[in-house]
Order: C-alpha cells, then sequence, then structure tokens
C-alpha cells in the first residue's frame, strides 16, 4: 500500500483495552499516538522536522527543549489543530484528548461564572440547547473540588487571581474525562505552592491511567516526577526514559541546535 504522505494526514488507530491499575506503560502498552517522519512547519519554514516517536497509553510524558525548540508546535499537531506538512499522525479512534493551551485567550471582561465556564467542558457532550444532567452536574462539582475552587463556583472569571484562573482551567479540563491530556507550560504563570497542587492533580491523572503529555522548562520536576520525556530542538533529540534523554550530550546538543550552530 502507498504511504499517504498529504499535509492533513491524521490516521486512527483502535484503542486496545487498558492498561493494569498501576498506570505505567510497559513495552506492550498500546499507543495513543504515533508520529512517523513528522514535520511541522509553514511558508517554507520548519518548527519541528521528522518527528518519529509514539506515546503509550497510560504514560506521563514531559516535552521540553530551548526557547523556539517548536514544543507548542508540536502540542498543537498531537491534538488535530495542525496539520502535519509532512508525515502522518495516528491517534486511537476512541481515545477523547483534553488540551490546555499556553495561553488561554479569554475574555475575562465577559461575565461567566466558574460554574459555567467549566461546564463548557461538557459540550461535545451537551451541545447549544440542552441542559446539564444529575450526573453532568456532578462532573462538574467534582472537577471544582479537585482543584480547591468549589466555593468559587458563582464567582465571574474576571474576579480570579491567576492562580485562581489556572486551577478553573485545570478544572474544565478534568471534567472533559479524557483518556489524553496534553498541557502546555501549565505551571508558568503560578506561583509555588499553586504549580504543587497542579502537579498533584497530573500525577492524579496518571495513576488514574490517562496518558499526559506535559510540556516544561522545570528539568529538575521532569527528572523528579516525569518517567518519560521527549526532547525538542526542532527535531527530536531524545525521546524515552528520562534519564537518558536529558544526558549532558542530549541537553549540550539542543542548545546548540537552537542557535543554528549545526542547522
Amino acid at each position: 500500500m502507498k504511504k499517504n504522505n498529504s499535509p492533513s494526514s491524521i490516521d486512527h488507530i483502535p484503542l486496545p483495552a487498558a492498561l493494569s491499575d498501576t498506570g505505567v506503560p510497559s513495552d506492550a502498552a498500546p499507543a495513543v499516538l504515533t508520529l512517523r517522519s513528522v514535520s511541522l512547519g509553514w511558508r517554507g519554514k520548519w518548527a519541528v522536522r521528522d518527528a518519529t516517536g509514539v506515546f503509550q497509553q497510560g504514560g506521563l510524558y514531559a516535552v521540553v527543549g530551548p526557547n523556539g525548540a517548536g514544543k507548542s508546535t508540536f502540542l498543537n499537531a498531537l491534538v488535530g489543530q495542525l496539520p502535519p506538512a509532512q508525515g502522518q499522525i495516528q491517534r486511537a479512534s476512541t481515545a477523547r484528548f483534553a488540551y490546555l493551551p499556553q495561553h488561554h485567550g479569554l475574555d475575562l471582561s465577559f461575565p461567566m461564572s466558574v460554574y459555567d465556564f467549566v461546564a463548557l467542558g461538557l459540550w461535545a457532550e451537551v451541545g447549544a440547547f440542552r441542559a446539564l444532567t444529575r450526573a453532568q452536574h456532578g462532573q462538574v462539582q467534582q472537577a471544582l473540588q479537585q482543584v480547591g475552587l468549589a466555593d468559587f463556583a458563582h464567582r465571574l472569571l474576571g474576579t480570579l487571581s491567576g492562580g485562581q484562573l489556572q486551577r478553573v482551567l485545570f478544572a474544565r479540563v478534568a471534567v472533559q474525562q479524557a483518556e489524553v491530556v496534553l498541557l502546555d507550560e501549565p505551571f508558568a504563570a503560578v506561583d509555588e505552592a499553586t504549580s504543587a497542587q497542579l502537579l498533584q492533580i497530573v500525577l492524579q491523572w496518571h495513576q488514574q491511567g490517562k496518558t499526559v503529555i506535559v510540556v516544561l522548562h522545570d528539568l529538575e520536576m521532569v527528572r523528579a516526577h516525569f518517567p518519560q520525556t521527549v526532547l525538542l530542538a526542532g527535531q527530536v533529540v531524545g525521546w524515552g526514559p528520562t534519564e537518558q534523554v536529558l544526558s549532558d550530550e542530549n541537553l549540550h546538543l539542543a542548545r546548540h541546535l537552537c542557535a543554528g550552530d549545526f542547522l
């Protein structure tokens, strides 16, 4: 069969049965995302070139790299917002994806309550005109409880601090109950205490068997909590166990690639 390398080539593969209770992928864990020679870019400029690799079901992955490495572009492609210019991305056909971008783009002057904003995470199930069921109201309340904002349900988004707003964004991700969660620098604009709380939520999602993929800058956090890492520098420098990927040699190479020394 001839390989399809069209710019919008995103194939679908069936999602096999879930993993064991540990939530840790083994060598035999099914793939939820597979990249084959994927290049991402526009107008003749590549953000990521020739990326090949697999994200396994139940894995906890960090995506790291210097500024300009293509990390946000990479996540946009994984969730289908940016089609590959070359190559293929295969996604498990029955897996639901939830994505938290680096910049929320919200109009905080619009008078929307915390509760209503989180409930919008159920849009795919509810649609424009149906009311939430009792079970769905329970999902929203549980999500707010998880992020410590159960008492903020009726507050307007525009009255929240930066850390509180980020927790609301996490609640909106949580309410979707997706099997695959992608987060782009979720701790970048919050204080240390909020970062610690949100990190615990990420780890809980992983323990529940979700596949979690997070763009991060804090390499110490990555080494301490993320068993798998993708190191980008306009291309894949390393993809696999964190202790192997974050070697001094690989980090040195990534810095020089982003500086253009070896291009």
